[in-house]
């Protein structure tokens, strides 16, 4: 990207080569940094052959299969055999979870700006190595040192830089008329690495041994992961393109007044900071994330301390996955018609009532309503994480979102951190998980009332002065 300056002369010189490739370059006299992304004059006429961020929707569903399937979905069917190998406590081997949502959070708040400076593709080749090879040495683990540097940073730090954030805050830049439907089948990837990952992983442990798993884990990471990250690409107007694959006469029509709207009251990060609003949704989506980190990582060992096989146990994650996955592009849908508020309510009151009568099932050992209960629960999985995304970009515009959702990180992930080495507490002190699925739903409950009372922020009273297209400093 060409940087900007206050130099019309340099300006002028260089626009005959920024336009030969779709650039863009801020006008003459305004601010350096801008909002609204200009395309040169002989970019407007042209509608693009193909518009590129359909391939790009699809490695974001591949890249949130294995990255997020992999961080999400298969240590439940490694804590049995791991700990019962090593000799370690149920707390101990969850605490790597804590760290991770630590160094998440830590990772986030610097790759969400970088995305909107460089872009996915070169953060998430640096994260599919890591990812990789931290994957293969979890082979090699003895101690529990090992394990919380290998999996809760490594494999973390890895994870981060391909999973959903990198991710979606690329497709909130490209998709804006319909960002609800794009990034909800986005996410469908993440729910497949729940139908695919959680049985095979536990196969081929049952099969190989947890220490020969992980390794073939590495080396499937690492295989599909390298390809997809040649196919990311940083934003429409980059290329000469606008979102959603309008022409520039689209999106100066009726049509593009979203998309503008979003750019002329876009928010900085220093200014969502200083909002209330950002606050609220932190609380909102770190309450509602306990529930899907917990349920992650405490399903398997819950269901087969109660009596069910581990396969039965690994299914249930099955079951969730499922209607997690076929929901998601009807959520979507729904979020680009309809108030996203209201639906995301929904969505997280959903999950709370889903969690009380996955416990009710359990206790009373009655397969047929767990496994209902998990059809449930799914179906509250698949609307969160595309609302979640939506309403970001729809509170504070897409101009600077990967840094103010990395600024988010720290505050939400913080929130779930303790949360699945509290309930591994708690099962090594009562040997139950009871009552701490009990409070995991009310804050679910919790989380859904928040979102449904938060809102927007006032751009006009962060910025008096703000003119449309023209950001105040940070």
């Amino acid at each position: 990207m060409i940087a900007s300056t206050p130099d019309s002369g340099f300006t002028a010189a260089i626009a005959p080569l920024a336009t030969s490739r779709g650039a863009f370059i801020p006008e003459p006299g305004s601010s350096t940094r801008t909002n609204t992304l200009t395309l040169y004059p002989k970019d407007t006429a042209l509608k693009p052959a193909r518009y590129y961020g359909y391939p790009l929707l699809a490695a974001a569903f591949v890249a949130q299969f294995v990255s997020l399937g992999i961080y999400s979905y298969v240590l439940g069917s490694f804590m049995g055999p791991m700990t019962e190998d090593l000799a370690w406590s149920r707390a101990d081997f969850t605490l790597t979870r804590t760290i991770g949502q630590i160094i998440m959070a830590l990772v986030g708040f610097v790759v969400g700006a970088r995305v909107d400076a460089v872009g996915a593709r070169p953060i998430m080749a640096m994260g599919a190595v890591i990812l990789s090879a931290s994957l293969y040495f979890h082979s090699e683990v003895d101690s529990l040192l090992a394990w919380w540097l290998l999996n809760g940073v490594a494999l973390t730090c890895g994870c981060a830089m391909v999973g959903n954030l990198v991710v979606n805050v690329t497709l909130s830049k490209w998709f804006v008329l319909h960002r609800g439907k794009a990034i909800a089948i986005a996410a469908m990837g993440v729910s497949m690495g729940g139908i695919v990952i959680t049985p095979f992983i536990t196969w081929l442990i049952d099969t190989v041994g947890w220490r020969e798993a992980w390794i073939w884990l590495a080396g499937i990471a690492f295989i599909i992961i390298i390809p997809v990250t040649a196919m990311m690409r940083r934003r429409p107007e980059d290329y000469g393109l606008r979102p959603d694959g309008l022409t520039e006469a689209d999106y100066l029509s009726d049509r593009g007044d979203k998309a503008r709207a979003e750019e002329a009251n876009a928010f900085t990060r220093g200014e969502a900071l200083r909002s209330f609003s950002f606050y609220a949704l932190v609380i909102a989506f770190g309450f509602f994330s306990i529930n899907i980190v917990v349920l992650l990582l405490h399903t398997v060992p819950y269901l087969t301390d109660q009596g069910f096989s581990r396969t039965e146990a690994a299914m249930a994650m099955v079951i969730a996955s499922i209607p997690a996955m076929l929901s998601k592009p009807v959520w979507g849908t729904l979020i680009d018609k309809m108030p996203v508020k209201p639906l995301a309510a929904i969505s997280a009151g959903l999950c709370g009532v889903a969690l009380l009568l996955i416990v009710a099932a359990v206790e009373a050992n009655a397969l047929f309503w767990t496994y209902g209960a998990f059809v449930l629960l799914g179906l509250g999985w698949g609307g969160m994480i595309p609302m979640q995304e939506v309403i970001w970009a729809s509170f504070f515009g897409r101009a600077h979102i990967g840094a103010i959702r990395g600024a988010g990180l720290p505050f939400a992930l913080t929130l779930s951190a303790l949360a699945p080495w509290l309930v591994g507490y708690h099962y090594d002190l009562y040997g139950n998980y009871v009552l701490a699925f009990i409070v995991v739903a009310g804050l679910n409950m919790l989380s859904g009332v928040l979102i449904y009372l938060v809102r927007p922020p006032n751009l006009d009273q962060k910025r008096p002065t703000a003119k449309a297209g023209i950001n105040a400093p940070d």
